[in-house]
């Protein structure tokens, strides 16, 4: 059976979101291009960052999605935390702890969400 291997988010700008992500995540553009870029992540999935001007069929907004990152423990959630804001990354979540774990959230200049967080095991 197969799974998904990419994810595709549409954006204003994939030069400026790819420096961005390539910032936050420390992965590598693989691919570049006025519309189109992308990242491969140490997981192996492929990050693709679309012009959403260009997506057919037409895409209805950039934003609405959140990319979540599952991480040890509650000092590697403060560490992401403090070097994504470095990179800038907007806060719109600060760090809580809620049922599943100890949590924070920013966005990227498109409005997507990416979390990471240290699941609470039971």
């Amino acid at each position: 059976m197969s799974h998904p291997n990419f994810v595709l988010l549409y954006v204003k700008n994939p030069t400026d979101s790819a420096a961005f992500y390539a910032a936050l995540l420390g992965a590598p553009v693989i691919e570049a291009s006025p519309t189109f870029a992308m990242l491969k992540l140490d997981s192996g999935v492929m990050l693709g960052l679309w012009a959403s001007s260009g997506v057919e069929p037409a895409a209805t907004a950039p934003g609405g999605c959140e990319l979540a990152i599952a991480v040890a423990n509650d000092e590697a959630v403060q560490a992401h935390l403090e070097a994504w804001q470095l990179a800038g990354a907007r806060l719109l979540q600060p760090p809580t702890l809620m049922d599943f774990g100890y949590t924070f959230t920013v966005a990227d200049p498109d409005g997507h969400r990416l979390r990471v967080f240290a699941p609470r095991r039971a």
